[in-house]
């Protein structure tokens, strides 16, 4: 599994890490005699029990077989796979080109009733014109995916923007100022996007504020995330897609959010700041 740096997926690797190693004692086994039973080196044994290594499916099995716990083993299985899935890079994500990528999203999406988003860099994806989306996705495409299925993923982006219009969803949208002015498109691509966020912004479900630029604040940017009703929170890294559902950092994040949004402006005075933005357009 890549090592992301995340203290979430760290804590759930050393978890089951910890569940083996337990098994092994309670077997009477050490971990020498353990790595005669499953035919491996005793090096192995010790990187799998001090989560230096993720096992794989396979080594769970030999694992839970030599110990004499068979039963245990869907259920260690399931845990390997919920930790492997904290963290995709994005290009085993985006493999197989960008519209995959986009509607794997979808399900998460279609379950969640309340959305809160931080963005320090770009118009979160709901909110997104066409233009801005096909821009930001072309980007993308050219950096680090071989595919060019960007029409077919703009396609799917634009359809999941239905969730603002459909069912009792809520959404909170915080953006730095920054992100008013910065755009990979022309100026009529931005402006055209400000003119909707002026426009979603009014949607009574949807709350848009802006952190003004300026000195003296009290809460710095920080990368953009999405947090899932109180159940998940997704970053998106340089290097990929984490995925957080431990209470504490999901609850972290939400600390995040209310700090920054302690610092936003709403209503008139976020509705004046895109409106200077359009403005410089000119």
């Amino acid at each position: 599994m890549p090592q992301s740096g995340s203290s979430s997926v760290q804590a759930a690797r050393q978890v089951l890490a910890d569940r083996l190693r337990e098994m092994c004692r309670d077997a009477g086994l050490d971990g020498k005699r353990l790595a005669e039973a499953c035919g491996w080196h005793p090096s192995k044994v010790s990187r799998i029990s001090t989560a230096r290594t993720s096992p794989s499916a396979d080594d769970i099995r030999a694992w839970c077989r030599a110990c004499g716990r068979e039963d245990r083993t869907d259920d260690l299985i399931a845990s390997l796979q919920a930790v492997e899935g904290m963290w995709v890079e994005w290009r085993r994500m985006e493999r197989t080109g960008l519209r995959r990528a986009q509607e794997a999203r979808l399900p998460l999406y279609e379950r969640t009733r309340w959305f809160r988003s931080y963005s320090s860099w770009l118009v979160p994806g709901l909110l997104q014109t066409y233009g801005y989306t096909e821009d930001v996705l072309r980007a993308v495409q050219r950096r680090r995916v071989e595919v060019d299925d960007v029409a077919d993923a703009v396609a799917v982006r634009m359809e999941r923007q239905r969730m603002l219009y459909e069912g009792q969803r809520r959404f909170a949208f915080l953006v730095e100022e920054s992100v008013l002015s910065n755009g990979l498109g022309s100026a009529d691509t931005q402006r055209e996007q400000l003119e909707h966020l002026l426009t979603v912004g009014a949607l009574a479900n949807v709350s848009l504020s802006v952190v003004p630029t300026r000195l003296g604040r009290s809460r710095m940017p920080v990368e953009g995330f999405w947090i899932y009703d109180k159940a998940q929170v997704n970053v998106e890294l340089v290097s990929g897609y984490l995925t957080l559902t431990q209470p504490t950092e999901v609850a972290a994040y939400a600390d995040t959010f209310a700090g920054l949004s302690d610092i936003a402006v709403y209503g008139a005075k976020a509705r004046a700041l895109i409106t200077a933005a359009m403005d410089a357009l000119r």
